[in-house]
């Protein structure tokens, strides 16, 4: 099970990369390739361990991301790769495996100190940061970030709303773009330029995790443009951008104002960093293979047909890494679009979807176990349960028939969603709606990019409505290690917004907000972990979702890249932070 415990995060000083164990960069053939580690190394330590300096790492990724800007992006991939132009107050220690789950100071020195029963943290930010243009960082830098993130939500939509929702305050004030008196919000604080208290408006007991989210990275506020930021981020990290073109490339190099001595964790290994987006899955597969691309950017492992290739020759199997990722398949059903309002007819949708059908079209056991409950079993507050179940997982016709005509229906026609640049996304909703047409119920597919799927379509309840979605294809991985933090953006109905929603069920059931509140601010972990299992199950009584997967990823490790561990605080995807290359 995940770490929660806020007892257990350390106040590191300095943290090193664990070297003990690992293959050696050296190790290979002399143009710098290095020779296999064996299935899965990189889940249990440090492969291809190096401190070797320059070169060029480069990510692929087949569509675009939500967005570079650190206050605007919700994909656990940027999240990884943002930390190295943008410094959280608090990050996830480099290490491989549940060990990197270890939450430690990044811009602040240490973790927040609580008062006030768990209202109230401060965070003391350490002395001598600076931008990119070696102006000084401050603690109303940050103050600015998590303002201009979370309520400008009319500019910037993307990323949670967590601050938001809990600052005291937080429900009236309308963001830096329209306060008129520059004031900022009362309920953050900011007494000296390295102090930062949050006032919040009830107890949370996981605040550390919440500032570990890019949302607390400085901003310099007479550098920010809202929406245009992105074009012209001002670097906090080790690289900075050189480069960006939207929708075709970023090129990140060195920072020269980051200084090693305020920062224990980055190393600035590579000369610099090269983005290629919207290159086709299948190339960056072969590129992976060739050392042409190191990283796939999304993390999300290889495609199917390069997965069978992998795991029937031994000697690729060897460069690949099988793991949990904290992640749920799932699809979400519209609770407000009719007739999927009423309990029976979502119902029938849980008894139908026939999931062995969909575990082999994502590509079998490799890539996930059947699922039955909204945690992952890697996620603390997971019990296991299966309220919904049927014959070999493979859906009870009978029993959805039955909801079916208790909903007072014969046949519902809807429209089912899924991101077109997600292959296995796309295959498991076709394999849904072979099992739906079943008992009645016929979706139709409509697939939209993964860089618009919560902005302009999935997400937004206007589109939904006029579109007749009933039924949404998602996958989830928790913002932090917590049912909290895994179930809080998808179940509350404080999280639902006018675009880019994460609760694509657009669940609001006022008993579930409630235990969501009453489990947060408990003091007690047992106590959190036992209320998290009972929201898990309110929501499946709910029907506000099916179950698929529990997600697994197979990722290839390139010969070329130095310093890989696969992470469980970024859904198993390799540490972004210190990736260097050996390539000549």
């Amino acid at each position: 099970m995940r770490r929660s415990s806020i007892a257990a995060v350390a106040a590191i000083g300095s943290v090193s990369l664990l070297l003990a164990g690992c293959s050696k960069a050296d190790d290979g053939t002399g143009d710098g390739k290095a020779k296999a580690a064996g299935a899965d190394a990189a889940t249990k330590h440090m492969v291809n361990a190096s401190t070797k300096k320059g070169g060029t790492v480069t990510y692929a990724m087949s569509d675009v991301p939500d967005s570079f800007d650190p206050g605007n992006t919700y994909y656990a991939y940027m999240y990884n790769f943002s930390r190295l132009y943008a410094r959280p107050l608090m990050t996830f220690k480099p290490d491989a495996g549940e060990k990197g789950n270890t939450l430690v100071p990044d811009l602040a020195s240490a973790p927040g100190k609580a008062s006030d029963g768990g209202k109230t943290w401060t965070y003391t930010i350490r002395k001598g940061l600076e931008f990119q243009d070696g102006t000084p960082i401050t603690s109303k830098d940050v103050k600015y970030a998590v303002e201009r993130s979370n309520f400008a939500r009319d500019v910037l939509q993307l990323g949670p709303n967590y601050f938001q929702q809990f600052m005291q305050g937080g429900d009236k004030y309308k963001g830096p773009y329209k306060d008129k008196k520059g004031k900022g919000l009362d309920s953050i604080e900011t007494p000296d330029d390295n102090t930062i208290v949050f006032h919040l408006n009830q107890a949370f007991q996981e605040f550390d995790y919440l500032v570990a989210t890019p949302q607390t990275a400085p901003v310099p506020q007479a550098k920010d443009d809202g929406i245009d930021y992105v074009k012209h981020i001002v670097s906090s990290g080790s690289y900075q951008f050189q480069s960006y073109q939207e929708g075709k490339q970023a090129v990140l190099v060195r920072n020269k104002n980051w200084n090693p001595k305020t920062d224990p964790l980055r190393k600035q290994y590579p000369d610099k960093i090269v983005v290629n987006l919207k290159v086709n899955q299948s190339t960056i597969d072969k590129d992976l293979q060739a050392g042409d691309t190191l990283i796939d950017l999304q993390g999300k492992g290889v495609e199917t047909q390069t997965q069978a290739q992998l795991v029937n020759d031994k000697s690729k199997l060897a460069s690949t890494d099988n793991t949990y990722g904290g992640r749920l398949v799932y699809m979400a059903i519209n609770t407000t679009q009719k007739p999927f309002d009423k309990v029976e007819c979502r119902k029938a949708v849980e008894y139908a979807v026939d999931k062995v059908s969909v575990q082999t079209a994502e590509g079998g056991a490799i890539r996930g176990d059947i699922a039955s409950t909204v945690l992952p079993p890697d996620i603390t507050g997971y019990k296991k349960a299966d309220t919904y179940a049927t014959p070999g997982n493979k859906g009870d016709v009978a029993k959805a028939k039955d909801q079916l005509k208790a909903c007072g229906k014969k046949s519902i026609t809807t429209t089912i969603t899924a991101r077109s640049d997600r292959q296995e996304e796309v295959d498991a909703a076709t394999a849904i709606i072979e099992s739906l047409k079943k008992v009645g119920i016929n979706a139709s597919l409509k697939q939209f990019p993964s860089g618009k799927y919560f902005t302009d379509y999935a997400g937004v309840p206007a589109f939904d409505k006029k579109n007749n979605v009933g039924l949404m294809m998602m996958q989830w991985g928790a913002d932090w290690p917590s049912g909290y933090g895994f179930l809080q953006q998808i179940l509350n109905s404080k999280a639902i917004g006018t675009s880019g929603n994460t609760n694509l069920s657009y669940l609001s059931n006022k008993p579930i907000d409630k235990l969501l509140a009453q489990s947060i601010a408990a003091g007690d972990e047992n106590q959190r972990n036992d209320l998290y299992g009972q929201i898990d199950q309110a929501a499946m009584d709910q029907a506000a979702l099916v179950p698929l997967t529990y997600f697994k990823i197979l990722l290839y490790r390139s010969p070329y890249a130095t310093n890989l561990v696969s992470t469980a605080a970024f859904s198993g995807q390799y540490d972004y932070l210190n990736i260097g290359t050996t390539k000549k």
